[in-house]
Parts: structure tokens; C-alpha cells; sequence
């Protein structure tokens, strides 16, 4: 069964009147748009339809927007900064059942990434490209496992013996890609 996804609606009147959680996107039923919101403007702000685009006369200039005000939106929406420790770049090997990493005595990080460095041109990416989106058999975005034991913080990329692919960089296509042409590195953020 399909999923449908339906945004909280509103006449104009009632979105001028509503001001909306911080990222909340509502619809504007007699505009025909929609709104995001801040959590602070009432109103939030509509974002301009396609089709009323060429009849716009106001125009809009990023670099007029104040240092302030995006020092303001950095330190109330971004994380806290983070400790990024990376491994060095290791072969990729499609014919075993992981790949690991041992980074110290760390403790259980935040989160973990794990990317391919291109070594040789495939897939329309070139030598020194770092792929973030990628799969290996029929599973995409891979998140690495992770365990602590007495080697220290383990970083494991499941494998399976099944091979590695990216969508091609410029057609979007799955590209089965060779294990000769590319490296793996863990991103381990605490």
C-alpha cells in the first residue's frame, strides 16, 4: 500500500496566525504554497511558486544577510561541535565477510561514517574522490557496527562477500565498482 505523506493546511489567514515548530513545513490553501517556520515568526515564511516566479519583482541576495543573523541560526540549530578521528584509507575487499577498524581505547563515538576514496577514475568519479552514498549487495548507505573490546573501539563495515556499488556520479546509475579502484575510510565523530 502506498504511504502518503499530508503537511498540517491552512487558509492564508490561518497561517498568518500560526507560528510553527522550528523546520515545520505547512500549506497555504488559498496560496497554493507552502510555509516554513521557525519556531519564532508568526507566519513563517511562503516559499514563491514556480509559476510566479517570472512575475516576482522583488529579489533576494544572500550576501546581504547579516553575519549576525547567521551566527544566530548556526548556535541555536547546529550541534555542538564534534571530535572527527579518521583511519587511514584501507583496500576494499568484496570477497570477505567485513572490514575493521580498531581506533584505540575511544569511547562509544556519536555517530560513524564510512566513505571510498576513488584511486582510479570509475563510475564517473576521479582519483581522489570520497563517495559517501554507496551499497554493497542489495543493502545502500551502510552504517558500520561498532564495539568496544579489549583492542579498543571496533568499526566494522559488514561486507558479506557480496560487492561494493555507487550510483554514477553524473546518470545516477548503480555502478558495480572494483575493488582495485577504491579505498574505505571511517569518520568516527565523538
Amino acid at each position: 500500500m502506498t504511504r502518503v505523506l499530508q503537511l498540517r493546511r491552512g487558509s492564508t489567514t490561518q497561517n498568518d496566525n500560526f507560528t510553527g515548530l522550528p523546520g515545520e513545513i505547512t500549506m497555504d490553501t488559498d496560496a497554493k504554497t507552502v510555509r516554513i517556520h521557525d519556531g519564532e515568526t508568526l507566519g513563517g515564511f511562503a516559499l514563491m511558486r514556480a509559476d510566479n516566479a517570472a512575475t516576482n519583482t522583488g529579489t533576494f541576495d544572500i550576501t546581504t544577510v547579516s553575519d549576525e543573523f547567521w551566527t544566530d541560526m548556526v548556535a541555536r540549530h547546529a550541534p555542538a561541535p564534534f571530535t572527527v578521528a579518521k583511519s587511514t584509507p584501507i583496500q576494499m575487499n568484496s570477497k570477505t565477510s567485513h572490514v575493521n577498524c580498531i581506533f584505540s581505547t575511544a569511547p562509544m563515538p556519536t555517530f560513524v561514517r564510512v566513505a571510498l576514496i576513488c584511486q582510479n577514475d570509475q563510475a564517473g568519479y576521479t582519483t581522489g574522490d570520497e563517495v559517501w552514498s554507496f551499497g554493497i549487495g542489495d543493502c545502500a548507505n551502510i552504517t558500520p557496527n561498532c564495539f568496544i573490546d579489549g583492542n579498543g573501539l571496533n568499526v566494522r563495515l559488514m561486507v558479506g562477500a557480496q560487492t561494493y556499488w555507487a550510483p554514477h556520479r553524473d546518470t545516477g546509475i548503480r555502478t558495480q565498482l572494483s575493488d582495485e579502484n577504491w579505498r574505505i575510510l571511517f569518520y568516527v565523530y565523538y
